[in-house]
């Protein structure tokens, strides 16, 4: 398990373009065979990806979160973004096709990501938080998620939002997980942008073509810097900065944070005009 240290706004404010990307990227988090974690000082989440082929692959504990098991004293949220697959969870199987997600809580001992064909793998993409509290294992899909319609023609960003794990559906401590996707003509989310003190983001941004990218941009919003991101790359995004971005064709992004409460509602908006 990599660790990553987040700089301060005065510190991101001086990086070039290597630096900044080692910062705030993780751009080879899904590799084919191999299960990758990574822990970073935001909120102390875990993020990750399992991308089982010929072999399951069991989640283990590392020695930086000194526990027995993963989910010891953690929660985790997991978002298929392959083909079909399977979590199996102290014995329990749990299948989960393309888009769904599923959710254990803290006290999940035995973790062991499968694929249902080793030429298609399954994508686990993993985001885990402490948890205070115990939730029970919850499973949800398109059908079960809560849709949000936002954005217009317009502005190039009618999009609808699949909330899986929030207050009013699958229940956790602090984790809020779910995906966005546009509809024809859409590239932009989250513009006017915002950021929200209260809580940090972690973007994967999927389905992207191969030749494409995601413009994201971050920083303090009177000094922000921009990411070029590809298919399955993740933006970690401290409190204090913006996250929005556009790309240069229709895709999806899971959006993840953790914090001090789990009201999707709570941000801090940004006004176009006031950005620099």
């Amino acid at each position: 398990m990599q660790t990553r240290l987040m700089p301060s706004p005065r510190e991101a404010a001086i990086l070039d373009t290597t630096e900044l990307r080692t910062a705030f990227l993780l751009e080879e988090l899904f590799v084919p065979g191999q299960l990758s974690l990574v822990y970073t000082d935001l909120d102390r989440a875990v993020v990750g990806s399992a991308m089982p082929t010929t072999q399951a692959l069991d989640l283990g504990t590392a020695a930086a979160l000194k526990a027995d098991f993963f989910c010891q004293r953690r929660e985790l949220g997991i978002l298929n973004l392959g083909d079909t697959g399977s979590v199996v969870v102290d014995g329990i199987t749990h299948d989960l096709a393309r888009h769904e997600c599923l959710y254990l809580g803290r006290g999940c001992r035995a973790i062991r990501f499968v694929s249902a064909a080793a030429a298609t793998p399954a994508a686990f993409y993993l985001v885990s938080y402490p948890a205070h509290a115990t939730h029970p294992t919850a499973k949800a899909g398109r059908a079960e998620a809560n849709r949000v319609a936002l954005g217009s023609r317009d502005e190039a960003n009618e999009r609808t939002i699949y909330q899986y794990i929030h207050e009013a559906g699958i229940r956790s401590c602090q984790l809020v997980m779910g995906f966005t996707e546009f509809k024809p003509g859409g590239v932009w989310n989250t513009m006017p942008c915002h950021t929200h003190a209260r809580r940090s983001e972690v973007y994967c941004y999927f389905d992207v073509p191969p030749a494409q990218r995601v413009l994201h941009l971050m920083g303090e919003p009177q000094e922000t810097r921009a990411l070029w991101v590809a298919d399955r790359q993740v933006v970690l995004s401290p409190p204090w900065s913006i996250h929005c971005g556009c790309g240069t064709a229709s895709y999806r992004f899971v959006w993840a944070m953790g914090g001090e409460n789990q009201a999707f509602t709570d941000m801090d908006r940004v006004e176009i005009s006031a950005l620099r």
